[in-house]
């Protein structure tokens, strides 16, 4: 089967004995947020399935795309630009963000929707094609995409994928892509995972799309590794429903290679429709007053020394205590993917380490409630809340906590691996 990648938030929903009981985030794809009453306010999601032809198994996984449609998403900013609120960077983060609500009645004034694309667990039923599965779904009334069609060979779903991309400035959502399944059940079990992606499925983006602006000035960023990325700070222009306002410049390489200089007109997409990026300078609209940047021999953020080894592109500061890299560090550690530390936003962050709350992250595991509460716009209750969140991150699993520590080149497949073989902190160490 072919399908249309829509660029919103993964979610599965349970029902039992054909009533809606569970909804989650996908999560990693073992453990996600729960977020039932959230997903009870999306419009088209059935609370009861119907039972024709044939009733539903008494324990029912579907898997399911929550998305904003574009209309939507703009009526939905403008309301909030009225009220001076922050407007929302694109439909897919209006999407999550209004599923991962702590209060389920601002979900449901949200202009929610959701696709069905497959089932999980579908305890006593037996299919033998990913076509045969769509097909019941909608029996049993649950919503499912009327453009995914059975491609019967490459040159169809080569056809089909064109189609699509041709047809995306048109439609009501957002789509980034075509996803692609084998359609026989017995040949995706014999195929099989590997980490967090299936075999059987493959996502094909399409083109990034591109619009063309002007850069301000360039800044350096120093990351959690101590690595000095250089961004274009940008004229705003909005891609395929973004606003962008910051685009990567990748090293000092790139830069060169591209001859790109303050002040320059450029041409910016957004890498897989995701991280925006220079691809060009447009030469012709130079006026002669743009300048050469240079990148810088010290840590713009610490005065530290900065170092590039032979044959590497990136340049890195040396200086482990750089507060931008402590800041970075935090971040990655509390984040979802990570230890998942609800409430520990960059902001908080910023003022722990401004303040000389937080230099590690062991120091989190000694903050008080009441040093918490003293932060501007942070009150008793959400101080309480964080410590007890900060508390609660240490039943997280070893993978996690690997991950969360941030070790140059071990990613979240390697925390695992680690984590397998280790078992625990204390051999870990050893």
């Amino acid at each position: 089967t072919a399908e249309p990648k829509m660029d919103g938030l993964a979610v599965e929903i349970l029902y039992e004995d054909g009533v809606f009981t569970r909804g989650a985030t996908r999560g990693d794809g073992r453990v996600g947020e729960d977020v039932t009453q959230n997903l009870r306010a999306v419009r088209s999601l059935p609370l009861r399935l119907r039972s024709d032809p044939k009733p539903p198994p008494p324990r029912l996984a579907v898997r399911a795309e929550v998305y904003m449609a574009i209309a939507d998403f703009e009526a939905l900013n403008r309301a909030r630009l009225e009220k001076g609120e922050s407007a929302f960077a694109n439909p897919r983060n209006a999407a999550a963000g209004s599923v991962r609500q702590l209060d389920p009645r601002i979900t449901a004034g949200r202009p929610l929707d959701l696709y069905c694309y497959g089932m999980g667990e579908a305890v006593g039923l037996r299919f033998e094609t990913q076509w045969e599965v769509l097909q019941c779904l909608r029996a049993w009334g649950l919503r499912v995409n009327p453009l995914i069609e059975r491609c019967r060979g490459i040159e169809a779903t080569i056809i089909y994928f064109d189609h699509m991309s041709k047809r995306r400035d048109s439609l009501p959502y957002e789509i980034d892509g075509v996803v692609i399944k084998v359609d026989d059940l017995r040949l995706q079990e014999e195929l099989g995972s590997i980490a967090r992606s299936p075999r059987w499925a493959v996502a094909f983006k399409f083109h990034p799309r591109q619009a063309t602006t002007r850069i301000v000035r360039i800044d350096v960023s120093v990351g959690r590794t101590g690595a000095l990325t250089p961004v274009a700070i940008l004229d705003p222009v909005r891609i395929g429903g973004t606003l962008v306002s910051r685009a990567t410049l990748h090293n000092q390489d790139e830069i060169d290679r591209k001859d790109v200089r303050e002040g320059d007109t450029v041409l910016v997409q957004r890498a897989g429709d995701v991280i925006p990026e220079v691809v060009k300078v447009i030469e012709s609209k130079r006026m002669g007053r743009e300048k050469k940047f240079s990148f810088p021999q010290r840590c713009p953020e610490c005065e530290g020394v900065v170092e590039r080894a032979e044959g590497e592109a990136v340049a890195y500061c040396v200086n482990a205590q750089c507060r931008a890299q402590v800041k970075e560090r935090i971040r990655h550690y509390a984040s979802k993917r990570a230890m998942d530390i609800e409430g520990l936003g960059e902001k908080i962050v910023d003022m722990l380490v401004d303040q000389g709350l937080v230099r590690n992250v062991a120091d989190l595991y000694a903050l008080k409630a009441a040093q918490l509460s003293e932060l501007e716009r942070l009150g008793e209750k959400s101080a309480r809340n964080l410590v007890s969140a900060i508390e609660q991150s240490k039943a997280r699993s070893l993978r996690r906590f690997i991950h969360a520590l941030g070790i140059r080149h071990v990613g979240e497949q390697i925390a695992e691996i680690l984590a397998q073989e280790f078992g625990s902190v204390e051999r870990l160490a050893e």
